[in-house]
């Protein structure tokens, strides 16, 4: 695998991984009781969105060593 396509598997990695972890701990503001005004009552109290970018770049790192082992094994003679 070059140097491109492992740049191109780890970032559709972090992007998966991102999805997935995206909606864990997620709180509504109506849950908490404390609604924003201008704001719709459903949206995330606190996303956590920097624990959850770095969740992702593990996950992005564990499918980018997985998949630099994979790919030679497959294209192999």
């Amino acid at each position: 695998m070059t140097i491109a396509s492992g740049v191109v598997v780890f970032v559709l990695g972090w992007w998966i991984s991102f999805f997935a972890v995206l909606p864990i701990g997620v709180r509504g503001q109506f849950e908490d009781g404390e609604i924003t005004p201008g704001t719709e009552e459903g949206a995330p109290a606190n996303p956590m969105l920097l624990k959850k970018a770095v969740w992702a770049t593990i996950g992005g790192a564990i499918i980018t060593g997985i998949a630099a082992l994979v790919v030679p094994l497959l294209l192999a003679d």
